[in-house]
């Protein structure tokens, strides 16, 4: 399955936000739904939306969807256990352009801030350099970890990439002679994701040792460790203007399986915790903030579930969760990430 959100324009006020679910491919039939309200025995009021058709697609893949990130308003990039990258428009259901390379599955995906440019990370413990405009075969290889690549982020004006891997290493490359200019290695920092946070040096990564940390990408050395949490983190964001970031843990039963939000200036603090999943919460984003709409963040878990939550805190910014906006029940485990498109103003 793939969340697809796009924040329409300001002049469609009756249609701010469109969030929907799809498949990979051709559409086949249109949305459908109904909502309805009731009261968790937490006193969490859940508005659930029930889906009786969704648009459904063509396989651009003959596998397993393994990653899934947007390219531009139109276009979004995909990965999988074919070993296939593939270029699709999500509007048109149509196939813009496949590339091959890795010899395993793709495991990560990164693109370019307003570019035609994406990088893809893999189990065969390389990253490749694609071009949408440019031939089949990638424009630059990436050779260093030992392992599988499970994190990759591009700096704001795209010069440097950070990868991480299983292997406890984060390696820093100079994108236009593809050389590695820094690593750095933490014993049992087993990489699950990495985010660059927007106009400054330094990157987000989560871990299956349970923590969080930021990283100074001068030097790449550890600027500040979050308080640990008690299971692992699955994956990470950090808010467009950068003053906030957001982690989402594994979990199972409803322990663990939440989502927390921090503040990235200088008091770091933990803000809130989002909980309501049962199983693994696979990843965390901020949506798009749209005309007097609240601030929003949504969730996608193994527990088939993909939840939109109130971000808007309040005066009550630290006393534990907050209230569930939207559930949306999907068809199967969703352990992919959520992703955002927007068109243009």
């Amino acid at each position: 399955m793939l969340l697809l959100r796009c924040q329409l324009k300001r002049a469609l006020p009756q249609k701010v936000l469109c969030e929907f679910c799809a498949v990979m491919g051709k559409l086949q039939s249109k949305l459908k739904h109904s909502t309805y309200k009731y009261s968790r025995p937490d006193g969490i009021i859940e508005e659930r939306i029930q889906t009786k058709a969704f648009q459904e697609y063509s396989p651009a893949h003959v596998d397993t969807v393994s990653v899934v990130a947007a390219l531009n308003s139109d276009l979004c990039v995909s990965g999988g256990k074919d070993k296939a990258v593939v270029v699709y428009n999500w509007k048109t259901g149509n196939v813009v352009k496949r590339f091959r390379g890795h010899d395993r599955e793709i495991t990560k995906i990164a693109c370019f801030p307003k570019s035609n440019q994406f990088f893809s990370g893999s189990r065969d413990k390389t990253v490749m350099m694609w071009d949408l405009h440019g031939p089949s075969q990638p424009r630059q290889q990436f050779s260093g970890h030992a392992m599988v690549v499970t994190g990759l982020a591009v700096n704001p004006d795209s010069s440097q990439l950070c990868t991480g891997s299983r292997d406890n290493t984060l390696l820093l490359w100079d994108v236009g002679t593809g050389q590695c200019v820094e690593k750095a290695s933490v014993s049992r920092n087993l990489v699950t994701h990495l985010c660059w946070v927007p106009r400054e040096p330094y990157i987000l990564q989560t871990s299956e040792d349970k923590t969080i940390r930021l990283w100074d990408s001068r030097g790449l050395q550890v600027a500040h460790i979050f308080p640990i949490k008690q299971h692992i983190q699955t994956y990470c964001e950090v808010s467009e203007d950068g003053n906030r970031c957001i982690s989402c843990s594994s979990g199972f039963g409803g322990e663990g399986c939440e989502a927390t939000l921090w503040d990235l200036r200088q008091t770091r603090n933990r803000i809130c915790e989002y909980k309501g999943h049962f199983q693994t919460v696979a990843s965390c984003v901020f949506l798009p903030r749209a005309l007097a709409l609240m601030p929003v963040i949504a969730t996608s878990s193994h527990d088939c579930k993909v939840k939109v939550w109130n971000q808007d805190t309040g005066g009550n910014k630290t006393r534990g969760s907050q209230q569930l906006k939207i559930s949306i029940p999907v068809c199967s485990p969703v352990s992919w990430p959520c992703f955002v498109l927007r068109t243009s103003n």
